[in-house]
């Protein structure tokens, strides 16, 4: 079940290999032609009048604050392992992934950096209160794991889900017809989710969550990519509030994260704690977006 998995806002162009800074005021030779030559200010003008030289700017600008910062509270191990899960992902069209995403493999992995760097500021800013926790309470369910078969066709899920109710195995049947090649080999096991997950389709979650232990869904539930058939293997029980701070101050954490409004602000209070500045004139409101903002309209 391959998901195009979104990467944060932030982070889109953020390495690109036009390095800008440092090149204004020098006239060395970049390049030349006939009997004429690029110095490094004719290059270094010419960058500038790209539409995207403000977003590269304010993406490093925002990476090294941030780095500078937070570098040391990095999980350099967990970011080595988020880059290996997306190889593993697209497999053999990972290249493929990265290029059509302008990401060489250095900058894919610095992008990943910016996003565990981002939540860490975040959860040095933020504090969940009380009544958020219990808020978040209201709609939590706690995380389930279950097998699927992903196929391309209603037709090819019906079948499969007639020979589940003659009694043949869910783990054999995905082996044969499941699309999805990272799970059919292992039963169609999915790695443990809530509802909060982007990966899947949200008629795959709630399908998925209404089914009780060894269950499996009767009809092909429709997702993007084809039709999926779902077997429970673990729903626990929802528990209690107090054994479950830890993992609703994540889910908060985890929505926060994905709120513009909320990151904007957390990105310039960093932005000021560094003191980042810009000196050239013409690519002075890179960073206007992150102007204004203030810790005040933290309450979400």
């Amino acid at each position: 079940m391959k998901r195009i998995i979104k990467v944060s806002a932030l982070a889109a162009s953020s390495f690109s290999l036009l390095f800008l800074a440092g090149c204004s005021s020098n006239n060395k030779e970049v390049a030349q032609y006939g009997d004429k030559k690029i110095s490094q200010e004719q290059f270094y003008q010419e960058l500038k009048s790209s539409p995207t030289s403000k977003t590269i700017l304010a993406n490093m600008l925002i990476y090294g604050a941030l780095k500078e910062a937070y570098g040391s509270k990095l999980n350099k191990d967990q970011v080595e392992a988020d880059y290996n899960s997306y190889k593993k992902r697209y497999g053999s069209q990972f290249d493929s992934f990265l290029k059509e995403n302008s990401y060489t493999k250095k900058s894919f992995k610095q992008m990943i950096e910016l996003n565990h760097l981002s939540k860490i500021a975040l959860k040095k800013q933020m504090k969940p209160t009380t009544s958020q926790l219990k808020e978040e309470w209201k709609d939590y369910q706690p995380k389930i794991t279950v097998q699927h078969i992903s196929t391309t066709s209603r037709d090819t899920a019906n079948t499969v889900i007639e020979k589940l109710n003659n009694g043949e195995s869910f783990a054999s049947l995905a082996s044969k017809y499941s699309v999805d090649s990272l799970t059919s080999s292992n039963g169609g096991k999915l790695p443990a989710f809530d509802m909060q997950n982007r990966r899947y389709d949200s008629t795959f979650k709630k399908a998925a969550y209404k089914l009780k232990n060894d269950e499996y869904t009767k009809e092909p539930i429709k997702v993007t990519n084809g039709y999926e058939v779902i077997k429970m293997i673990n729903h626990p029980k929802k528990g209690n509030f107090a054994d479950k701070q830890k993992e609703l101050t994540e889910a908060i954490y985890n929505k926060w994260a994905s709120n513009s409004r909320i990151m904007n602000n957390v990105i310039s209070q960093v932005l000021k704690e560094q003191h980042v500045s810009i000196k050239d004139k013409d690519l002075k409101s890179a960073l206007d977006m992150y102007k204004g903002s203030n810790k005040a309209i933290f309450k979400y």
